[in-house]
C-alpha cells in the first residue's frame, strides 16, 4: 500500500534552503515514506499523537501519520537545535 504525502508549506520552504548534498537524501527519504511510513529508525513524539520524526544527519523530518486515509503530512523539517522549538 502507498501513502500520500503532503508537504505543508513552511516544511517546503525549508526544502529549498538545504544545501544540495542533503537535499538529494532528505527528498529521498520522504518519498520512502510512501512505501514504509514507520521506517527502522522513526520515533514516535509523545507530546502529539501520531507524530513521528525521522533523522538525517544533523536534520529531522517531523511528520504525521493517518493510516485510515493513508495519507502523511510533512510538518516540519528543520536542523535539530532548531525542530522543536515552538513557531
Amino acid at each position: 500500500m502507498l501513502y500520500k504525502v503532503f508537504v505543508t508549506k513552511s516544511a517546503e520552504k525549508f526544502i529549498y534552503l538545504l544545501p544540495k548534498k542533503h537535499l538529494e537524501k532528505i527528498i529521498g527519504l520522504i518519498k520512502d515514506l510512501e512505501k514504509q511510513p514507520r521506517p527502522v529508525g522513526c520515533k514516535k513524539l509523545h507530546s502529539y499523537q501520531n507524530w513521528y520524526r525521522v533523522r538525517y544527519g544533523n536534520y529531522r523530518i517531523i511528520y504525521s501519520i493517518n493510516d485510515n486515509l493513508l495519507t502523511i503530512e510533512i510538518i516540519r523539517i528543520a536542523h535539530r537545535k532548531d525542530v522543536y522549538k515552538k513557531r
